[in-house]
């Protein structure tokens, strides 16, 4: 089982390696990556993106497309004290905001609406530290997508989708039992389905 210390490591090392990515770069890889992200979407498919926090893979490119074909979208809602995530219709304007919540640094807005929980979803994008080979994921640490997927076991369940640059792809990542596998990963160089 992996320590805590071991997992920190990992996390910094990732992040600093997301973060170095040279601004031209960053730019074309998530050109790129959000091309690939539209192969996902469906007219009336309800779509789980998140809000990008600090280097993490911005997802504009990929939103407005999703909007104009007529899919719906899907912030995280964080409910107080509770980890485990509600869903709320996303329409592309950050204005509509209602509030900011999160542990630690993460300040991420909060949309009004109504809420649908995870299951309800047909895909969903998740960010990521880290991914391996194996579709095992290396979130912030904060839970929330742990908490949310573990309570989709035995349930219908919408297709979980990692995004990030390739940077963050290894090998292999220290997981638990209760981690769950995502389906696929989807960076600058394409799609890897587990």
């Amino acid at each position: 089982m992996p320590n805590r210390a071991e997992k920190s490591e990992l996390r910094r090392r990732l992040r600093r390696a997301r973060a170095a990515l040279p601004k031209k770069e960053r730019a074309a890889a998530t050109r790129a990556a959000n091309g690939f992200l539209k192969r996902f979407i469906r007219r009336g498919s309800r779509i789980g993106v998140y809000w990008p926090v600090g280097s993490e893979m911005r997802l504009s490119g990929f939103v407005q497309t999703a909007l104009s074909r007529g899919a719906e979208l899907y912030l995280p809602y964080i409910e107080p004290d509770s980890l485990r995530l509600w869903f709320t219709p996303y329409r592309g304007d950050a204005a509509q905001a209602e509030r900011k919540r999160g542990r630690g640094s993460l300040h991420i807005p909060q949309f009004g609406g109504k809420k649908i929980r995870a299951h309800r979803l047909h895909v969903l994008f998740v960010p990521l530290v880290g991914i391996d080979r194996q579709g095992y994921r290396l979130g912030q640490g904060g839970g929330y997508y742990d908490v949310s997927l573990a309570t989709l076991r035995g349930r219908l369940r919408p297709r979980t989708v990692g995004v990030g640059f390739a940077c963050q792809l290894c090998d292999v990542l220290p997981h638990e039992p209760h981690d769950i596998q995502l389906d696929a990963f989807v960076c600058e160089r394409g799609i890897i389905r587990f």
